[in-house]
């Protein structure tokens, strides 16, 4: 399997599980456009892999329409791949769901949610003008079992997993496959504010027990931008080591 010369645009790169599917994605020869709200460490993380960076913020339809265009120009308006990382997790956990201030409840929706529709809005006549998109969406594994204290961001995940659903029967007819990866807690700077009990219960919960890192997401999520995963397109992929089964 190569992703060999495939234009693909990547959010939520600067860091964690996006710098390690920016970096398995460019292992593979992608041609890779890298996105994120933070631009030194997402300059940074570009400049490591080889890729293009071009900043965005994701609760900004603007900045979402921006980034659109800067990406057309840069592949001559066809892509190949859209990976739909960026998102919205530290510091909106742990908390009871009748304690979730308002504002804190709509931006997590903004980004997560919003964001992605509008990020896959902005990329699908470039997807597809390659005559083979895939779209991945980042989901998390939370929105299948029903984490506690963490309702807005279940519910965000949970609607990225419906969109995936339905984007897969829009997108199908253009033979663009859609898909989603459902994580559980991975070891990056994003979970540090998970308390500890929470990752003991994933680590003693999974098949194979232990901690996860970010790598093996990755590339799961480089798979799922090749040329054969076009027949799990719709699918949601719980790429957890076994925490929960679909």
């Amino acid at each position: 399997m190569t992703l060999e010369n495939r234009h693909i645009l990547l959010t939520g790169a600067a860091r964690g599980l996006g710098a390690d599917i920016a970096q398995a994605l460019a292992d593979q020869g992608a041609r890779l456009i890298l996105a994120d709200i933070a631009e030194d460490e997402g300059r940074a993380t570009a400049s490591r892999v080889g890729a293009a960076f071009e900043p965005v913020d994701l609760g900004d339809p603007a900045s979402i329409s921006a980034l659109g265009q800067a990406v057309a120009e840069k592949t001559g308006g066809v892509l190949h791949g859209l990976v739909n990382n960026g998102a919205i997790a530290t510091g909106i956990g742990g908390i009871a769901f009748e304690d979730i201030e308002i504002e804190s409840w709509d931006r997590v929706q903004r980004v997560n949610v919003r964001g992605t529709w509008l990020m896959t809005r902005a990329a699908a006549p470039m997807l597809r003008a390659s005559g083979s998109g895939r779209v991945v969406n980042v989901a998390s594994d939370t929105a299948i079992w029903g984490a506690p204290k963490l309702l807005s961001y279940v519910a965000s995940k949970g609607a990225v997993m419906a969109m995936t659903r339905s984007l897969a029967r829009e997108l199908g007819p253009d033979r663009i496959g859609v898909t989603a990866v459902a994580p559980g807690i991975l070891t990056t700077q994003s979970t540090e504010y998970v308390p500890e009990a929470r990752h003991r219960q994933y680590n003693d919960g999974r098949a194979v027990p232990g901690p996860q890192g970010t790598a093996e997401v990755a590339d799961v999520v480089a798979f799922l931008l090749g040329e054969a995963a076009l027949t799990l397109t719709g699918q949601i992929l719980p790429a957890n080591h076994g925490f929960v089964f679909r």
